[in-house]
């Protein structure tokens, strides 16, 4: 991964960020992930808390993204009431899919049980989770039908990560949770004979350009 951007952070708390924002952070940066996923720091949202830190990833298949997503990392040291903790994980995870996966009724439940599924394979603890799972067609008319109709899945979404020792979670074990709710989207295989319980859909659209 690369090296961290500037992070976004309020203007009026200026000098360096504060110990266990560092570490968690820190913690991003330098973990071990899947090789089909790229993940590389994106601009932080300056709103939403004191601090925070942005990634950027895709489920690369050859060379198109088959899946892509962004997960922020927000922290306030004086806690929140609505996250119940200083720290909170917010992501946006999409893939386009095959129309008649996407009509399945058991779709949205199942996508929001992979990210679920994934935190709790990874042995984390979390609290107040919350999130929308959205599915969306396009049907394409006059000169652009010969396209065929496109249907993408959406799942935002966010969650409180437990602090840890030093009041830092241990954000490396949530962005590999993220990345294997990014794969299970992408149609990628388990990572690991342990992941095969995880309830699957049909197979998804093949690779598409962006």
């Amino acid at each position: 991964m690369d090296e961290p951007k500037e992070t976004g952070t309020d203007p009026g708390h200026g000098g360096a960020p504060p110990p266990p924002f560092r570490t968690a952070v820190d913690a991003l940066c330098g973990a071990r992930l899947r090789p089909q996923i790229e993940v590389e720091p994106a601009p932080a949202p300056k709103r939403l808390a004191p601090y925070a830190y942005a990634l950027e990833a895709a489920v690369v298949d050859g060379e198109q993204d088959v899946a892509d997503g962004r997960l922020v990392l927000l922290y306030d040291p004086a806690g929140h009431d609505a996250w119940q903790g200083a720290f909170r994980l917010v992501t946006l995870v999409r893939a386009e899919l095959e129309p008649e996966m996407a009509a399945d009724p058991l779709l949205p439940d199942v996508c929001w049980s992979w990210l679920t599924g994934a935190l709790t394979a990874r042995g984390l603890t979390y609290g107040e989770p919350s999130g929308t799972v959205t599915r969306a067609s396009s049907h394409y008319f006059g000169g652009l039908s010969e396209r065929p109709a496109a249907s993408q899945i959406e799942i935002r979404a966010s969650w409180t990560p437990r602090e840890g020792l030093g009041g830092a979670p241990d954000t490396a074990a949530h962005l590999a949770a993220w990345c294997d709710l990014l794969a299970q989207v992408a149609g990628l295989p388990p990572a690991s004979p342990g992941d095969a319980s995880v309830v699957t859909l049909p197979q998804r659209r093949g690779p598409q350009s962006r």
